[in-house]
């Protein structure tokens, strides 16, 4: 077998591992894997709280590497003649998804100077952080998950026109990257290792005006900072509202406006032979279209399949980025 799962740094359980499949999306900050195992008499005691880790050999690649370095979350058991376990496994940055606390930060920050300062605090190994550059306003943030704040921070540096970044555990470290910045783009090709493509259009999300309310007074209605139409004539007004005490400017409210209208909302959601290294924000390139990879799920095997679904830029950076609900 290509691949290996270790149990708490002592045991390779290699012999007995039936399937595993790691799961990743914009939508989380943790990817996860999910092991079962055939349990045998000399199998070592186990359970949530061990470190577990998967790896494997990349696409095209000769030599192990780490595909995930997490904990184990949960297990699930069932016996029918032999015992067979179902381990639920996170990377590490699951502490940032599941731990609350509150906390005041200064205006002029940048989303990398506060990704710090949460990793620092829980205990979070960084590896390579790109620099968002974007300078935040004061935030306070109330006991909420620190996920949610890092979010947070992420939304409003593309909501003043920077990039788009992810939060990505790789081995036992926390790397910052910026959404399509990997060095190697798989090319995909509907006639070669692709065994089924499935395309689907909706108006369901599409926004076509956009209203940006200001701060209202204590008697009276918002302040309307920027009205932003789109395709009204073709799709119908499908209005969406953003009141964001973070825009005080005219300017800076037409931006959000214009960010957040969509049209019709396409994604695509391609299964193919594996490439195991593939990451929720890489770049694909399908049939000639560059796209981001919004989530993927990986069937380890030789071969093994994957199953990612895919969209345009523009769709994620309104899906996952924008600043008020779709």
């Amino acid at each position: 077998m290509t691949y290996d799962v270790v149990l708490a740094d002592k045991w390779s359980l290699r012999e007995i591992v039936e399937s595993i499949a790691i799961e990743e999306s914009l939508d989380e900050i943790a990817a996860r894997a999910t092991v079962v195992i055939a349990i045998t008499p000399d199998f070592p005691g186990i359970a949530p709280g061990q470190a577990m880790r998967v790896s494997g050999v990349p696409f095209g690649g000769s030599s192990m590497v780490v595909l995930l370095d997490g904990v184990i979350w949960e297990c699930d058991s069932v016996t029918r003649g032999q015992k067979h376990l179902t381990a639920t496994v996170y990377d590490r940055s699951i502490y940032m998804a599941r731990s609350e606390d509150e906390y005041l930060f200064p205006a002029g920050q940048t989303a990398t100077q506060r990704l710090k300062r949460y990793a620092v605090d829980w205990g979070i190994p960084l590896g390579q952080i790109a620099d968002t550059s974007v300078a935040l306003a004061k935030a306070i943030y109330r006991a909420q998950p620190i996920y949610n704040m890092l979010l947070a921070d992420l939304r409003e540096t593309v909501g003043k026109g920077g990039g788009m970044f992810r939060p990505r555990m790789v081995g036992s470290t926390l790397d910052l990257v910026p959404l399509g910045s990997n060095r190697t783009v798989w090319v995909l090709e509907a006639d070669q290792s692709v065994e089924e493509i499935n395309q689907r259009r909706s108006l369901e999300g599409a926004v076509t005006q956009v209203k940006v309310l200001g701060a209202a007074p204590e008697e009276g209605r918002s302040p309307v900072l920027a009205l932003e139409k789109g395709e009204t004539a073709k799709y119908g007004t499908l209005q969406r509202v953003i009141q964001d005490p973070k825009i005080t400017t005219a300017a800076a409210a037409k931006q959000a406006a214009r960010e957040m209208l969509a049209g019709i909302q396409e994604t695509i959601t391609v299964t193919a032979l594996d490439i195991n290294t593939i990451r929720a924000g890489d770049k694909i390139q399908l049939n000639g279209m560059d796209l981001l990879v919004a989530s993927v799920r990986h069937n380890l095997g030789s071969p093994g399949h994957m199953t990612l679904e895919l969209a345009a830029e523009s769709y994620i950076r309104r899906r996952y980025y924008a600043k008020g609900p779709l």
